[in-house]
């Protein structure tokens, strides 16, 4: 298949809106596709470029993509000279080019990818550049290509879903679509040294509330604000993966230790999470993460934080799948394999006063909050459902809108994603401290967007800087310190509760209540001093990857090149 072909599939799908006319043009292009080409499909159209469990990445930032594509811009290449690139041609020079490592790596990889975009006539080279941000804005995402799967095979739609949650890599899913068909989707099971998604939970307002969603008796477990590893351990082997499937085992060889230890089970799936101590206080998820991004320098990060695990439930026991076990049957055979040193910390009660205890208990030893989970629930492998809820107390703080950038997909129409900041007292200036596109309905979307355009003071095209009139409360997980913000600090997991057009902006959150809240997060946590040095953005207007695309569109249009 050449990628001309492919491009060409792209802006068909870029073009049409309706669901089912992109699930028609997906059927028919995988019924012309080899299983690789369908794998390599599947990865690209979503984003996703390589493999989420194998943990590659290109290797190419947006400062060296700009060069290369302004290099090329002007470029006139007789194509009909050339013999047309493949697909599979243009996906494996981008695996030549994450692979390159080691000195003059980045002027290599440079190299070889202006080598490939001289390859490419226009439109191919615009969808490249696409694929390489992650931003392909072609409308289409894991669910549909699901729904195409499930029509090209004839295999119902909830059982295509269910081996998606089994095999937990969307390219996986399609290549076994091609190659084997509706038996294969049939067939898939949780296997070792495969990793999934991991079940997630839904918020809930309070323990009462909890309790009643999940069935009165529920079990109740401390939340630990730590990081998410999935395990799997067939006899001494155990590999560790997060939450986004990347396997973690060399960062982490004193979990390793402890599962070797601890766990005893021939092969088994367990979903934990591991979390840090210091002067006998948990540390934050920010301090804990510092173990993930420092593969060179393990011994040194083992002293410094040193893990524990806790384990919280268990998908895979001896070759047998267990994620269709409720969890009161998965628990009892967790602490049957499982030494109580690192089983999480739980009770099973209907009583709300001893479920609210134990919340408070949780809350004093540092940790986020509970989950309060149903008795009879599966594990069902990467989706949120209300068979587990998360209770935490949750702060809010009243943030302006400095600017906002248009959203895309469904929320094209609208400004949509929201910079937030704080009122510094001292200069009278507003200081950013984070972004965020969650919790407004479409109503309040199409209203908010309205003012801003009305409070317009400079337009980029895929961003507008507004006057700071416009306040909103905001809930968030945590504050951490941020390199990237003037405020010194940025929101964790920041998502608006409710706009407050009743408030001035001079009634907003200052700097100086950001900093005593942030101190105050270390009245039951640990501590773990970082000096924050100011970076030098790589664009002066502190980019994102929607705006880095909105600036090589323009370069398309403008671009002399010709095939």
């Amino acid at each position: 298949m050449l990628f001309k072909d492919f491009v060409l599939l792209c802006r068909r799908l870029e073009n049409i809106g309706s669901r089912l006319g992109k699930v028609g043009l997906l059927v028919d292009f995988f019924k012309k596709a080899t299983p690789e080409e369908a794998r390599v499909a599947a990865y690209l159209l979503t984003g996703k470029l390589f493999p989420e469990t194998k943990g590659r990445k290109l290797g190419i930032g947006p400062a060296t993509l700009f060069r290369v594509l302004r290099s090329v811009s002007g470029t006139i290449t007789l194509f009909e000279e050339l013999r047309p690139l493949t697909l599979l041609e243009v996906y494996r020079q981008l695996e030549k080019i994450a692979s390159i490592e080691g000195e003059s790596s980045k002027s290599r990889r440079e190299k070889l990818l202006k080598g490939l975009f001289v390859s490419l006539s226009r439109d191919e080279r615009e969808f490249l550049a696409r694929f390489i941000t992650g931003e392909v804005r072609v409308g289409v995402n894991d669910g549909i290509i699901i729904e195409a799967i499930s029509k090209l095979t004839a295999t119902p739609l909830d059982l295509v879903k269910k081996a998606y949650m089994s095999i937990g890599d969307i390219g996986e899913l399609t290549y076994t679509a091609i190659k084997e068909g509706g038996k294969g989707i049939r067939q898939a099971r949780i296997q070792l040294f495969r990793p999934v998604k991991p079940m997630l939970a839904q918020m809930a307002n309070d323990i009462k509330q909890a309790l009643v969603e999940c069935g009165g008796k529920v079990a109740v477990e401390f939340k630990y604000d730590g990081i998410r590893l999935q395990i799997h351990k067939k006899g001494d082997v155990v590999k560790l993966y997060t939450r986004r499937l990347t396997d973690v085992t060399e960062c982490l060889p004193d979990v390793v230790d402890l599962v070797r230890k601890h766990v005893h089970a021939s092969e088994v799936i367990l979903d934990s999470e591991a979390i840090g101590f210091k002067d006998g206080k948990p540390l934050r998820f920010q301090d804990l993460v510092r173990r993930l991004r420092r593969r060179q320098d393990v011994t040194r990060m083992l002293k410094e934080i040193p893990l524990r695990v806790k384990v919280f439930d268990i998908l895979y026991v001896d070759g047998q799948s267990l994620v269709d076990k409720p969890y009161l049957e998965r628990m009892k055979i967790l602490e049957s394999i499982v030494d109580r040193e690192i089983l999480v910390d739980h009770i099973i009660t209907d009583n709300v006063n001893e479920a609210y205890e134990f919340f408070k208990k949780a809350e004093e030893l540092g940790y986020e909050g509970v989950m309060v989970k149903n008795l009879l629930s599966p594990y069902t492998p990467g989706v949120r459902e209300k068979y587990w809820l998360k209770v935490k107390t949750v702060q809010t703080l009243d943030l302006v809108i400095v600017a906002a950038e248009w959203g895309h997909g469904r929320r094209h129409k609208w400004l949509s994603d929201f910079h937030l900041a704080v009122y510094d007292e001292k200069t009278g200036r507003f200081l950013e401290v984070g972004k965020t596109f969650k919790g407004l309905t479409d109503k309040e979307f199409d209203e908010i967007t309205r003012r801003l355009l009305e409070l317009k003071v400079e337009d980029l095209g895929w961003m507008i800087k507004v006057k700071p009139q416009i306040v909103v409360e905001v809930a968030f997980n945590e504050i951490q310190q941020s390199p990237k913000y003037k405020s010194g600090y940025a929101l964790r997991f920041a998502r608006i509760v409710r706009i407050r057009y009743d408030k001035s902006p001079y009634d907003a959150t200052t700097l100086d209540e950001l900093k005593k809240l942030y101190e105050e997060q270390f009245k039951y946590k640990a501590k773990i001093e970082t000096k924050v040095k100011e970076k030098k953005a790589t664009y002066s207007t502190g980019m994102t990857k929607l705006g880095i695309l909105h600036k090589m569109e323009e370069m398309f249009k403008n671009s002399e090149g010709k095939r």
